[in-house]
């Protein structure tokens, strides 16, 4: 069974720090391009960050570089996305997405992931 469970939300101050995790399972994590995306009330979808798990490649959009940083671990088939900085405009459902043989780069997140998780919500409030 194919799964992508994310976790590791929850309600932080502005300013503080939060790391999501997105454990992997059912499929060749080798094969596959993992992104975050996040979702906030009243607003599409949008792509965060993405890796790609074959060569280690990076991506970030304008609103996550320099405050977020995405890891991952091949053994735990785990990709991690450190949140520091948080803003109240990071509030949003945050979602783990699998593209098979996807690369990471700024397109990226305009592709129909192969798999998506169960999202985890981060509240940024005071």
């Amino acid at each position: 069974e194919v799964q992508l469970q994310a976790s590791g939300g929850g309600l932080v101050q502005p300013g503080g720090s939060l790391r999501l995790s997105c454990v992997v399972s059912g499929f060749s994590f080798d094969d596959y391009g993992i992104g975050w995306f996040r979702q906030a009330p009243g607003k599409d979808r949008e792509g965060v960050s993405c890796i790609s798990s074959s060569d280690g490649m990076t991506d970030y959009v304008d609103s996550a570089r320099g405050r977020f940083t995405i890891t991952s671990d091949n053994a735990k088939s785990t990709v991690y996305l450190q949140m520091t900085s948080l803003e109240p405009e990071d509030t949003a459902v945050y979602y783990c997405g699998a593209l098979f043989i996807g690369k990471c780069n700024p397109d990226f997140y305009s592709y129909d992931m192969t798999y998506w998780g169960k999202g985890t919500l981060v509240t940024v409030s005071s």
